[in-house]
């Protein structure tokens, strides 16, 4: 057996989402020295269950192994029909195991890809359900830098306070990139409540659900921006007027006190 190359082999695993648990059933399997082999893994989600199929193929002219796919078949807990969909493994930045989850629930991920020139570029995927391969794989539609999407600028139309804090809106962007349906404090009305939200890259948004998992008008969490928006202002504008007050009062008022003691000194 090859020992770099189950080192290499055992980090890829380990770095794609699969974890440490098949260390040693890789070993045994490379050691037989068969031209192919596969390796289970599952993952739990809730009460979704996905089991994944690892594929490895023996190079034919050397010692070598090579991981060239996983083959995800999801069981949906509401659902009796599974499904199934294959992710290859590149030279670049490959599709994790919670991430292939995440594009099967009809979520968007972003990644760095490498393109067949060998360059590196950031994509936001997700999958077409609409359209499958001769395999039955559903296509992987990508959303390119020049495509224009801006998650930062999509979050900033939502009244949602870990914006404020420059840690909790990095961890919260992180997270929506890697497909998550990520919990957010929208503030509404001067209360705060829990709503979900996910990034939406084709329509250049993010969609929002309230804590029942139902769909949010994007023109609701729109208005309760701008309805944030003037509490602010008016708080500001309350803030302003009282301290007036505590002065002389303004300009034409001082004016008006001024004209008043010209006149009683002319009489």
């Amino acid at each position: 057996m090859n020992e770099k190359n189950f080192e290499y082999l055992k980090d890829q695993i380990k770095y794609t989402g699969f974890g440490e648990g098949l260390e040693n059933e890789l070993k045994e399997k490379m050691q037989q020295q068969t031209p192919s082999f596969t390796l289970n893994h599952d993952a739990h989600y809730g009460n979704d269950i996905a089991l994944a199929t690892l594929n490895f193929k023996k190079s034919d002219q050397s010692d070598m192994y090579f991981f060239n796919s996983y083959k995800v078949d999801l069981q949906k807990d509401n659902s009796k029909e599974s499904l199934e969909q294959t992710f290859y493994i590149n030279k670049g930045s490959n599709i994790t195991m919670k991430e292939a989850y995440n594009l099967m629930e009809g979520r968007a991920v972003n990644k760095d890809l490498t393109s067949k020139e060998g360059q590196v570029y950031n994509s936001w995927v997700q999958m077409d359900f609409k359209e499958a391969d001769n395999s039955g794989n559903f296509k992987l539609n990508q959303y390119h830098q020049n495509y224009g999407y801006d998650l930062e600028s999509a979050l900033s139309k939502h009244p949602i306070k870990e914006l404020e804090n420059a840690k909790f809106k990095e961890d919260l962007m992180d997270s929506l990139k890697k497909g998550n349906l990520q919990s957010a404090t929208f503030l509404q009305d001067g209360k705060e409540v829990k709503h979900y939200i996910e990034a939406n890259p084709q329509f250049k948004t993010i969609n929002a659900y309230d804590g029942n998992l139902k769909r949010i008008d994007n023109r609701q969490t729109k208005e309760e921006k701008q309805s944030e928006g003037q509490s602010t202002a008016m708080k500001q504008d309350n803030k302003r007027q009282s301290q007036s007050s505590d002065d002389d009062g303004p300009a034409a008022p001082q004016e008006a006190k001024k004209r008043k003691k010209k006149q009683s000194n002319s009489m």
